[in-house]
């Protein structure tokens, strides 16, 4: 069981330097970040939030039926709201981003906020 959860840990480590070197190269070229800088940062929330969770994944009690319930609504909500958001700010063009760049944003925010929602349900119940 630990050492699923130290996998877990090291993964997350591993794709924080690996989202540490790609920020550093976009840096250093004067540009925004390629669009796996995100991918690689929402991975790391994945993999430290699963580090976190695994010792109650592993239980199938009610408490964590409740806390995946509690965390897949409050994701589907916190999508809408980057959805309209992200909606709304291309079509008023207040970011001057391309549209797949926006997109690679919103899927590591999606990923992102999935897993940060359990972590946070998973300390309340």
């Amino acid at each position: 069981m630990n050492s699923l959860r130290a996998s877990f840990l090291i993964l997350g480590v591993f794709f924080i330097v690996l989202a540490g070197l790609t920020g550093f190269a976009a840096i250093m070229a004067e540009s925004p970040p390629a669009g796996i800088f995100y991918v690689t940062i929402a991975m790391a929330v994945v993999s430290f939030s699963m580090a976190y969770l695994y010792p109650q994944f592993i239980q199938k009690d009610e408490r964590m039926k409740l806390i995946r319930q509690k965390g897949t609504m409050a994701s589907f909500v916190a999508m809408v709201i980057y959805f309209i958001f992200f909606t709304t700010a291309l079509q008023f063009n207040w970011i001057d981003a391309p549209a797949y760049y926006l997109f690679q944003i919103f899927g590591a925010l999606m990923i992102s906020t999935v897993f940060i929602s359990l972590v946070i349900y998973a300390k309340v119940y």
